[in-house]
């Protein structure tokens, strides 16, 4: 899962198919990057997005009560900090968090890959890498495939067990986040929960792909990954602090 090839791909591996890259990322993620180096992004970034939103709409049965509860915390925590709020915009709000949790992965994801992809731009500029967006791009939507994945344990999660009683989209993760309360702060429940499993994957194919794409000496990769890291747990960093300040 985390190999790095040091020498570029032979030509002919440039006709590989879109298939043996999506099993190859998973067993031997240099090479994949080394030979799709110059390659665009457009497509592995749809089939991705079209593979993750289809589960995620799979998934919708057993995620429904869990996002309820996610929509009803973030309602409270709203009316709190605005009091006037109206039960028309309470309704509105409850009706597009249904539109969101059915197909919002269709336009989330290619959205995230975009946002990660100027992450790992970024990231390969600091530490020196060659590397155009377009390239890191392509890193980024690679590095997603492992979301396929995730999509996947949650619907066999949905087929398992027992989902009623789950409150909090981190209860069918597979890191730390499993085990906090729901009612945890954001910022926690943010932080903590990017210590998972795929989403540890998902840093690490980034940081493969910054190395070998950007043709940098192997020793950048724990900056790289750790930058990407750092990176991605901002919006949580922010709420962090933001919740501290507040008492």
């Amino acid at each position: 899962m985390t190999d790095i090839d040091d020498a570029p791909a032979p030509p002919a591996l440039e006709k590989t198919s879109l298939f043996e890259d999506f099993v190859d990322i998973f067993v031997s993620p240099g090479a994949v990057y080394a030979r799709r180096a110059n390659s665009g992004y457009f497509l592995v970034l749809v089939v991705v997005t079209l593979v993750v939103g289809w589960l995620a709409f799979a998934n919708r049965g057993s995620m429904q009560g869990i996002m309820d509860a996610e929509f009803a915390r973030g309602m409270a925590d709203a009316m709190r900090k605005n009091p006037g709020m109206t039960q028309e915009q309470l309704e509105a709000g409850k009706k597009f968090a249904g539109y969101a949790t059915t197909f919002g992965a269709f336009i989330g994801v290619p959205i995230a890959i975009f946002v990660i992809g100027l992450g790992a731009w970024l990231t390969g500029k600091m530490l020196g890498a060659t590397l155009t967006y377009s390239a890191a791009t392509m890193i980024a939507a690679y590095a997603f495939i492992p979301r396929i994945l995730e999509a996947v344990s949650v619907a066999v999660q949905g087929l398992l067990l027992d989902t009623t009683g789950f409150t909090g989209r981190y209860q069918l993760t597979l890191g730390i986040g499993r085990f906090l309360e729901p009612e945890s702060t954001r910022g926690m429940l943010g932080l903590l929960g990017r210590i998972d499993l795929f989403t540890l994957w998902v840093t690490a194919l980034l940081a493969i792909g910054i190395v070998v794409v950007g043709k940098l000496p192997k020793d950048k990769l724990i900056p790289a990954g750790a930058i990407m890291w750092v990176y991605g747990a901002l919006p949580a960093l922010y709420a962090a602090v933001s919740e501290t300040l507040k008492g």
